[in-house]
């Protein structure tokens, strides 16, 4: 009976925790300079992610960082700032899309975005101001998740 009872509560904590035993964990490169030869760049530009992942801002190169672009994340989601050269690892739960940005770079276009399940809140983190460069690759971008939807 007590067999039983252990064999039927680990059943049913495996399966009310399905996220976390299927989080993965996606990598991001912070470059001067990326595989097609742009300059500072992200890559990938875009991640196709699920709730509960995690995603790990690697700075291959010096000088950059990861933080979220200001109202660039789905409601109820938490913002990130990295410090310069560190790896920063950030799980994302909410659904939607996050913007995110290198800040001693964000002018010079080196943005990227995680989309979590549907990209909800596109239209909105579309409206955000993207200086410079950033403007022509948060394009590349917007069509890159239009195309995935």
């Amino acid at each position: 009976m007590k067999l039983k009872s252990v064999y039927a509560i680990g059943l049913a904590l495996a399966f009310a925790m399905p996220v976390v035993a299927n989080a993965a964990e996606h990598e991001v490169k912070m470059l001067n300079k990326g595989s097609d030869g742009t300059m500072m760049v992200f890559e990938p530009l875009v991640v196709m992610a699920e709730p509960g992942d995690t995603i790990k801002f690697i700075p291959t190169d010096k000088s950059h960082n990861s933080a979220t672009i200001k109202d660039g994340v789905p409601e109820g989601a938490e913002e990130w700032k990295g410090k310069v050269n560190e790896e920063i690892t950030v799980t994302v739960n909410a659904e939607g899309v996050y913007m995110y940005q290198c800040t001693p770079h964000f002018g010079m276009g080196m943005i990227g975005a995680v989309v979590v399940g549907e990209p909800t809140n596109l239209e909105d983190v579309k409206k955000l101001r993207y200086p410079g460069k950033a403007k022509q690759v948060a394009e590349k971008i917007f069509a890159e998740i239009e195309a995935g939807s």
